[in-house]
């Protein structure tokens, strides 16, 4: 296992948490809640969903940086990747059922880079 991958990982975990939670925030999250047109449920579960992110992203970057320091606990690392590319793709689906560009949304690339990441600490040497 090529630790210094599982380290940018981590890296591009903590990058992932950071627009999330500090771009995305006053972008995507304020004006969800100012919004009065989306019924109440729809607008306070796309709100909790939008913080199940932030606290996974959170998580991702300390569990990559686990593995780093404890190699032998490899089936995280198929484990985040395998959900890191399966939020890739969801987020390059969802852009282009909405007529957008995927990679206007962060998320399609950071996820991608980060599975990339985990993906090839395990393959190569």
């Amino acid at each position: 296992m090529q630790v210094t991958l599982l380290w940018a990982a981590a890296i591009m975990s903590v990058v992932t948490f950071a627009v999330h939670t500090f771009v995305g925030g006053p972008r995507v999250a304020v004006p969800l809640l100012a919004n009065n047109n989306l019924p109440k449920a729809s607008k306070w579960l796309n709100y909790y969903c939008w913080h199940v992110t932030t606290i996974y992203t959170f998580f991702m970057g300390g569990a990559y940086a686990y593995v780093a320091i404890n190699s032998e606990k490899i089936e995280l690392i198929v484990f985040l990747s395998i959900l890191n590319v399966s939020f890739a793709i969801l987020s390059a689906v969802v852009a282009m059922k909405g007529n957008i560009n995927p990679f206007r949304f962060p998320s399609t690339s950071l996820f991608a880079t980060v599975s990339i990441l985990g993906i090839l600490s395990i393959v190569t040497k």
